[in-house]
């Protein structure tokens, strides 16, 4: 599976024309301050990884712990703002289609389908984690620094007891999730490779950006 490289700045994808992520893979990109990415889900039913970090100081990234302190929710949707672990704002959700997403679990990676899925499943399987390294390493950002992500359209449900368990995502063909840029930030998206998150299938991910002062909010 090949890694799809984000486009030159010169031709940052557009709503006439969005960047499309092929299944299984993932991309690395910059936001301004300001700017507004839309993550779309063209067929329905695929989770998408986003991670983020300052494009200032990569110590400083998006944290799911500060970001359900500070909204007292770990349901987030239109109007929550996402704190990185230095409690600043980095994005706030302008427009959600769906109203469920994930902040709970980490990317898939070898180790989760050696663990979590049938003997022999990890070898040549794709991964969240390594598209997303694969996606940070034109910028500097080591695995390490990799931490929870925003798993966009995962529809993760937590019963009574606490047990966790992964439902089909309730997205549907065209719905999408809106994020404005608080600050400058280094972004990665994947379009997820867990056949257990995505109904059982690997779709694509479409995004685009629109550029700060260019929306009437």
């Amino acid at each position: 599976m090949t890694h799809a490289p984000a486009p030159s700045p010169e031709a940052r994808p557009t709503e006439a024309h969005p960047y499309r992520i092929a299944p299984q893979t993932g991309t690395g990109f910059r936001l301004n301050q300001g700017d507004v990415l839309v993550v779309i889900d063209p067929m329905g039913e695929q989770v998408s990884d986003l991670m983020a970090f300052a494009a200032d100081n990569q110590d400083e990234w998006l944290s799911s712990g500060r970001t359900f302190d500070y909204n007292e929710t770990i349901y987030l949707t239109t109007g929550h703002r996402l704190y990185s672990n230095r409690s600043r704002v980095m994005f706030t959700l302008l427009r959600d289609d769906v109203g469920r997403h994930d902040f709970l679990l980490t990317p898939c990676s070898t180790e989760t389908f050696e663990i979590l899925y049938p003997p022999g499943t990890a070898e040549g399987h794709p991964s969240c984690f390594g598209n997303l390294v694969k996606a940070f390493a034109p910028f500097g950002i080591q695995p390490d620094q990799i931490p929870t992500t925003l798993n966009i359209f995962m529809n993760v449900l937590v019963d009574e007891k606490g047990k966790v368990n992964i439902g089909p995502p309730i997205s549907q063909a065209g719905q999408r999730l809106e994020l404005r840029a608080e600050m400058d930030l280094i972004v990665g998206l994947t379009a997820c490779s867990a056949e257990g998150s995505n109904n059982g299938t690997f779709k694509p991910i479409d995004y685009f950006v629109i550029p700060a002062g260019t929306r009437a909010e």
